[in-house]
């Protein structure tokens, strides 16, 4: 019995005894040197590699065919000439920096493509000037009380109108929940005003465009069997306002006026393109 014993036990001791010892070795060393000797790209590497990258994708633009307006306006109305009815779609890519805001204006095309869509407005007024909001043409009129039917989404409204009496009041309940979607009233927007029912009157004339998150615009810009000074009119018209909004516009007057506000950043616009329901997009070289 002890000699069975002896003969389960020796072989355990034969395992313990093969298991390998570890110690510390120079393989760390080896890695914290090679990470220390990690080359870090200067200012001007990543300058360069910035130009360069960008030459490569200016390259790749000249391969897309790009045609003058009228051009592209003849493509799509031979494309569609069975589509009388049928829209013209015009696309504007604007480049989306961090801490720009989304492009968001306002237009009056010459001849509308679509009827405007109705705009509910809100506005924070009190006194003589809620009854001027009133008479213009504002569907939501009231003071603070307002706010938790805002956040509570029990008033919904596409335009927030206040005076500047009561934007301290409503910005710190209000700022965070608005602004994300747009609505916050501020003064670079002319939303915060006195003139409260001027501005309403410039609303019902106008139509509103807005930009996504990536910065691509969309609307229908003209119907197929518009005269082709009439979609020129309207898409010149469009793209001026975009330009405006975006610090690419070469008005005096506006220059004069954005530098009086502050230094604003200039958002590019990458492309415009022309298209149409059944149509290809083609894009637009003068713009």
């Amino acid at each position: 019995m002890l000699g069975l014993l002896r003969q389960c036990h020796r072989p355990s001791r034969d395992i313990f005894s093969q298991f390998r010892l570890f110690s510390t070795s120079q393989v760390w060393q080896v890695r914290r040197d090679q990470k220390s000797n990690i080359r870090i790209p200067s200012k001007k590497a990543q300058a360069a590699k910035t130009r360069r990258k960008a030459a490569i994708a200016a390259k790749k633009e000249d391969h897309y065919e790009k045609l003058p307006l009228l051009d592209a306006i003849a493509v799509l109305r031979a494309v569609e000439v069975a589509n009388p009815n049928c829209c013209y779609e015009l696309f504007v890519k604007t480049e989306i920096k961090n801490g720009v805001a989304v492009p968001k204006g306002r237009v009056n095309l010459p001849r509308e493509a679509k009827a405007k869509a109705e705009d509910k407005i809100l506005v924070f007024a009190e006194g003589r000037q809620a009854e001027e909001a009133k008479k213009a043409g504002a569907h939501i009129v009231g003071g603070p009380e307002l706010i938790e039917g805002i956040l509570s989404n029990r008033h919904r409204a596409t335009t927030i109108l206040c005076t500047p009496a009561l934007i301290r009041t409503i910005t710190p309940k209000l700022g965070r929940f608005l602004g994300p979607l747009g609505l916050m009233p501020s003064d670079r927007r002319g939303t915060v005003t006195d003139d409260i029912a001027g501005y309403i009157s410039r609303l019902h004339a106008t139509s509103e465009w807005r930009a996504d998150r990536t910065g691509n615009i969309r609307t229908a810009i003209a119907v197929m069997h518009f005269p082709v000074e009439d979609v020129v009119k309207n898409v010149r018209h469009f793209l001026a306002s975009v330009k405006r909004v975006t610090g690419n516009t070469k008005d005096i007057e506006a220059d004069r006026k954005s530098k009086a506000a502050g230094s604003k950043p200039v958002t590019n616009i990458l492309k415009v393109m022309l298209s149409s329901r059944q149509g290809p997009g083609i894009r637009i070289s003068d713009y």
